[in-house]
Protein backbone atom coordinates (compact mmCIF):
# COMPACT_ATOMS: atom_id res chain seq x y z
CA UNK A 1 0.00 0.00 0.00
CA UNK A 2 1.37 3.40 -1.01
CA UNK A 3 0.18 5.28 2.10
CA UNK A 4 0.30 2.57 4.76
CA UNK A 5 -0.23 4.01 8.27
CA UNK A 6 0.13 7.62 7.14
CA UNK A 7 -2.34 10.19 8.42
CA UNK A 8 -3.99 12.35 5.78
CA UNK A 9 -6.29 15.31 6.28
CA UNK A 10 -8.52 16.01 3.28
CA UNK A 11 -10.58 19.19 3.43
CA UNK A 12 -13.93 19.35 1.68
CA UNK A 13 -13.99 15.55 1.52
CA UNK A 14 -17.75 15.20 1.80
CA UNK A 15 -18.34 14.90 -1.94
CA UNK A 16 -16.81 15.16 -5.39
CA UNK A 17 -13.03 15.32 -5.73
CA UNK A 18 -12.39 15.45 -1.98
CA UNK A 19 -14.45 12.33 -1.31
CA UNK A 20 -12.69 10.46 -4.13
CA UNK A 21 -9.28 11.41 -2.72
CA UNK A 22 -10.31 10.36 0.79
CA UNK A 23 -11.59 6.98 -0.41
CA UNK A 24 -8.50 6.24 -2.50
CA UNK A 25 -6.08 7.30 0.24
CA UNK A 26 -7.89 5.04 2.70
CA UNK A 27 -7.77 2.14 0.23
CA UNK A 28 -4.01 2.70 0.05
CA UNK A 29 -3.65 2.36 3.83
CA UNK A 30 -3.95 5.95 5.07
CA UNK A 31 -5.87 6.93 8.16
CA UNK A 32 -8.03 9.65 6.63
CA UNK A 33 -9.43 12.70 8.39
CA UNK A 34 -12.45 14.14 6.60
CA UNK A 35 -12.35 17.86 7.37
CA UNK A 36 -15.72 19.02 6.08
CA UNK A 37 -18.17 21.74 7.06
CA UNK A 38 -21.20 19.65 6.06
CA UNK A 39 -21.53 16.98 8.73
CA UNK A 40 -23.99 14.86 6.75
CA UNK A 41 -21.71 14.61 3.74
CA UNK A 42 -18.69 14.01 5.98
CA UNK A 43 -20.49 11.10 7.64
CA UNK A 44 -21.33 9.61 4.23
CA UNK A 45 -17.67 9.62 3.20
CA UNK A 46 -16.61 8.19 6.56
CA UNK A 47 -19.16 5.39 6.29
CA UNK A 48 -18.11 4.54 2.73
CA UNK A 49 -14.47 4.28 3.79
CA UNK A 50 -15.21 2.19 6.86
CA UNK A 51 -17.51 -0.17 4.95
CA UNK A 52 -14.64 -0.74 2.51
CA UNK A 53 -12.37 -1.67 5.40
CA UNK A 54 -10.53 1.63 5.74
CA UNK A 55 -9.94 4.01 8.63
CA UNK A 56 -11.61 7.42 8.68
CA UNK A 57 -12.43 10.18 11.12
CA UNK A 58 -14.91 12.94 10.22
CA UNK A 59 -14.46 16.34 11.87
CA UNK A 60 -16.66 19.35 11.20
CA UNK A 61 -14.32 22.05 9.92
CA UNK A 62 -14.63 25.63 8.75
CA UNK A 63 -11.41 26.10 6.79
CA UNK A 64 -11.84 29.89 6.83
CA UNK A 65 -11.71 30.02 10.65
CA UNK A 66 -8.38 29.63 12.45
CA UNK A 67 -9.84 28.29 15.70
CA UNK A 68 -11.72 25.57 13.78
CA UNK A 69 -8.66 24.60 11.74
CA UNK A 70 -6.32 24.53 14.73
CA UNK A 71 -8.82 22.40 16.65
CA UNK A 72 -8.74 19.85 13.82
CA UNK A 73 -4.94 19.71 13.84
CA UNK A 74 -4.90 19.31 17.63
CA UNK A 75 -7.46 16.52 17.54
CA UNK A 76 -5.62 14.66 14.80
CA UNK A 77 -2.37 14.86 16.74
CA UNK A 78 -4.10 13.73 19.93
CA UNK A 79 -5.71 10.80 18.07
CA UNK A 80 -2.91 9.64 15.78
CA UNK A 81 0.23 11.43 16.95
CA UNK A 82 1.21 12.59 13.48
CA UNK A 83 0.06 14.45 10.37
CA UNK A 84 1.72 13.24 7.19
CA UNK A 85 -0.46 14.58 4.38
CA UNK A 86 -2.75 17.57 3.90
CA UNK A 87 -4.96 17.95 0.84
CA UNK A 88 -6.36 21.48 0.61
CA UNK A 89 -9.45 20.72 -1.45
CA UNK A 90 -12.26 22.70 0.21
CA UNK A 91 -13.74 25.23 -2.19
CA UNK A 92 -16.89 26.88 -3.38
CA UNK A 93 -17.69 28.33 -6.78
CA UNK A 94 -19.50 31.53 -7.70
CA UNK A 95 -19.77 32.52 -11.33
CA UNK A 96 -19.70 35.97 -12.86
CA UNK A 97 -17.50 38.68 -14.24
CA UNK A 98 -16.08 41.52 -12.16
CA UNK A 99 -19.18 43.73 -12.35
CA UNK A 100 -21.42 40.82 -11.40
CA UNK A 101 -19.27 40.01 -8.35
CA UNK A 102 -20.16 41.83 -5.15
CA UNK A 103 -17.88 42.22 -2.16
CA UNK A 104 -19.48 39.39 -0.20
CA UNK A 105 -19.06 36.97 -3.11
CA UNK A 106 -15.42 37.97 -3.54
CA UNK A 107 -14.69 37.55 0.17
CA UNK A 108 -16.40 34.16 0.29
CA UNK A 109 -14.22 32.77 -2.51
CA UNK A 110 -11.06 34.20 -1.00
CA UNK A 111 -11.90 33.00 2.51
CA UNK A 112 -12.75 29.42 1.61
CA UNK A 113 -10.21 28.81 -1.17
CA UNK A 114 -7.16 30.98 -0.54
CA UNK A 115 -7.42 31.74 3.17
CA UNK A 116 -8.49 28.16 3.83
CA UNK A 117 -5.38 26.84 2.10
CA UNK A 118 -3.25 29.27 4.13
CA UNK A 119 -4.83 28.41 7.48
CA UNK A 120 -4.82 24.63 7.05
CA UNK A 121 -1.21 24.66 5.86
CA UNK A 122 -0.21 26.88 8.78
CA UNK A 123 -1.81 24.42 11.21
CA UNK A 124 -0.05 21.30 9.91
CA UNK A 125 3.38 22.73 9.16
CA UNK A 126 4.70 22.75 12.77
CA UNK A 127 4.12 19.01 13.33
CA UNK A 128 5.43 18.22 9.84
CA UNK A 129 8.58 20.23 10.55
CA UNK A 130 9.00 18.45 13.89
CA UNK A 131 8.72 15.00 12.30
CA UNK A 132 10.93 16.07 9.35
CA UNK A 133 8.49 14.96 6.68
CA UNK A 134 5.19 15.95 5.15
CA UNK A 135 3.21 16.43 1.98
CA UNK A 136 0.79 19.24 1.16
CA UNK A 137 -1.31 19.01 -1.97
CA UNK A 138 -3.31 22.05 -3.01
CA UNK A 139 -6.26 21.55 -5.33
CA UNK A 140 -6.30 24.59 -7.60
CA UNK A 141 -8.06 24.71 -10.98
CA UNK A 142 -7.56 25.07 -14.70
CA UNK A 143 -9.23 28.43 -14.11
CA UNK A 144 -5.98 29.53 -12.47
CA UNK A 145 -4.03 28.91 -15.68
CA UNK A 146 -6.25 30.51 -18.32
CA UNK A 147 -8.99 33.15 -18.34
CA UNK A 148 -12.37 31.43 -18.44
CA UNK A 149 -14.53 33.67 -16.24
CA UNK A 150 -15.80 33.06 -12.70
CA UNK A 151 -13.43 35.81 -11.69
CA UNK A 152 -13.50 35.59 -7.89
CA UNK A 153 -13.11 31.81 -7.93
CA UNK A 154 -10.40 31.94 -10.58
CA UNK A 155 -8.41 34.64 -8.79
CA UNK A 156 -8.50 32.68 -5.52
CA UNK A 157 -7.37 29.51 -7.28
CA UNK A 158 -4.54 31.41 -8.96
CA UNK A 159 -3.41 32.68 -5.57
CA UNK A 160 -3.19 29.06 -4.41
CA UNK A 161 -0.58 28.38 -7.10
CA UNK A 162 1.73 31.15 -5.93
CA UNK A 163 1.30 30.04 -2.32
CA UNK A 164 2.20 26.50 -3.39
CA UNK A 165 5.49 27.57 -4.93
CA UNK A 166 6.41 29.77 -1.97
CA UNK A 167 5.73 26.99 0.54
CA UNK A 168 7.69 24.49 -1.54
CA UNK A 169 10.75 26.75 -1.50
CA UNK A 170 10.42 27.69 2.16
CA UNK A 171 9.89 24.24 3.68
CA UNK A 172 11.77 21.90 1.36
CA UNK A 173 14.71 21.86 3.79
CA UNK A 174 12.38 20.15 6.29
CA UNK A 175 11.55 17.37 3.80
CA UNK A 176 8.10 18.84 3.21
CA UNK A 177 6.86 18.68 -0.36
CA UNK A 178 4.16 21.07 -1.60
CA UNK A 179 2.49 20.64 -4.99
CA UNK A 180 -0.72 21.69 -6.69
CA UNK A 181 -3.19 20.00 -9.02
CA UNK A 182 -5.20 22.01 -11.53
CA UNK A 183 -8.27 19.96 -12.51
CA UNK A 184 -10.17 20.69 -15.67
CA UNK A 185 -13.91 20.12 -15.97
CA UNK A 186 -14.73 17.27 -13.60
CA UNK A 187 -18.12 15.64 -13.15
CA UNK A 188 -18.92 16.73 -9.57
CA UNK A 189 -21.96 18.17 -7.73
CA UNK A 190 -20.58 21.69 -8.18
CA UNK A 191 -21.86 21.54 -11.77
CA UNK A 192 -25.50 20.89 -10.81
CA UNK A 193 -26.72 24.51 -11.27
CA UNK A 194 -25.27 24.53 -14.79
CA UNK A 195 -26.69 21.08 -15.53
CA UNK A 196 -30.13 22.29 -14.53
CA UNK A 197 -29.91 24.94 -17.25
CA UNK A 198 -27.92 22.97 -19.85
CA UNK A 199 -28.31 19.18 -19.40
CA UNK A 200 -25.84 18.47 -22.22
CA UNK A 201 -23.05 20.67 -20.86
CA UNK A 202 -20.65 17.77 -20.30
CA UNK A 203 -21.03 16.73 -23.93
CA UNK A 204 -20.14 20.27 -25.01
CA UNK A 205 -17.16 20.39 -22.65
CA UNK A 206 -15.95 17.01 -23.89
CA UNK A 207 -15.74 18.38 -27.43
CA UNK A 208 -13.37 21.07 -26.16
CA UNK A 209 -11.08 18.50 -24.51
CA UNK A 210 -8.30 16.81 -26.52
CA UNK A 211 -8.91 13.48 -24.74
CA UNK A 212 -12.58 13.71 -25.65
CA UNK A 213 -14.24 13.50 -22.25
CA UNK A 214 -14.70 15.44 -19.04
CA UNK A 215 -12.88 14.27 -15.95
CA UNK A 216 -14.12 12.07 -13.15
CA UNK A 217 -13.23 12.60 -9.47
CA UNK A 218 -11.05 9.49 -9.55
CA UNK A 219 -8.86 11.08 -12.25
CA UNK A 220 -7.88 13.77 -9.75
CA UNK A 221 -7.65 11.30 -6.85
CA UNK A 222 -5.08 9.19 -8.71
CA UNK A 223 -2.95 12.28 -9.37
CA UNK A 224 -3.21 13.21 -5.69
CA UNK A 225 -2.14 9.70 -4.69
CA UNK A 226 0.96 10.01 -6.85
CA UNK A 227 1.89 13.33 -5.24
CA UNK A 228 1.16 12.01 -1.73
CA UNK A 229 3.21 8.85 -2.12
CA UNK A 230 6.93 8.18 -2.30
CA UNK A 231 6.54 7.77 -6.06
CA UNK A 232 6.93 11.58 -6.24
CA UNK A 233 9.67 11.85 -3.61
CA UNK A 234 11.70 14.35 -5.67
CA UNK A 235 8.81 16.54 -6.81
CA UNK A 236 7.92 19.79 -5.08
CA UNK A 237 6.68 23.17 -6.23
CA UNK A 238 5.02 21.52 -9.22
CA UNK A 239 1.76 22.60 -10.84
CA UNK A 240 0.10 19.54 -12.38
CA UNK A 241 -2.69 20.12 -14.89
CA UNK A 242 -5.08 17.16 -14.83
CA UNK A 243 -7.53 18.34 -17.45
CA UNK A 244 -7.51 16.06 -20.47
CA UNK A 245 -5.29 18.56 -22.27
CA UNK A 246 -7.69 21.50 -22.07
CA UNK A 247 -5.13 24.10 -21.03
CA UNK A 248 -2.66 22.98 -23.69
CA UNK A 249 -4.50 25.19 -26.19
CA UNK A 250 -7.64 25.36 -28.30
CA UNK A 251 -8.48 21.99 -29.77
CA UNK A 252 -9.64 21.63 -33.39
CA UNK A 253 -12.97 20.14 -32.28
CA UNK A 254 -13.70 23.39 -30.47
CA UNK A 255 -12.81 25.50 -33.50
CA UNK A 256 -14.58 23.20 -36.00
CA UNK A 257 -17.04 20.81 -34.34
CA UNK A 258 -17.67 18.99 -37.64
CA UNK A 259 -15.45 15.95 -38.32
CA UNK A 260 -12.87 16.47 -41.05
CA UNK A 261 -14.26 16.01 -44.55
CA UNK A 262 -17.89 16.34 -43.47
CA UNK A 263 -20.27 19.12 -44.52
Amino acid sequence: MKLDQRVAIVTGAGSGIGAAIARLFAAEGARVVIAEINETRAAETQTAIQQAGGQALAIKTDVSNWASVQAVADRVLDTYGQIDILVNNAAMLTRGDLLATDEAMWDLNMNVILKGTFLCSKAVLPPMIAQKRGVIINISSGNALVAVGSMAYSAAKAGVLNLTKNMALEYGEHNIRVNAICPGSVRTPIWQPKLDVEPQIFDRLARRTPLGRVGEPDDIARAALFLASDDSAWITGDIMAVDGGTTAGRHSRELDPQPAGKE
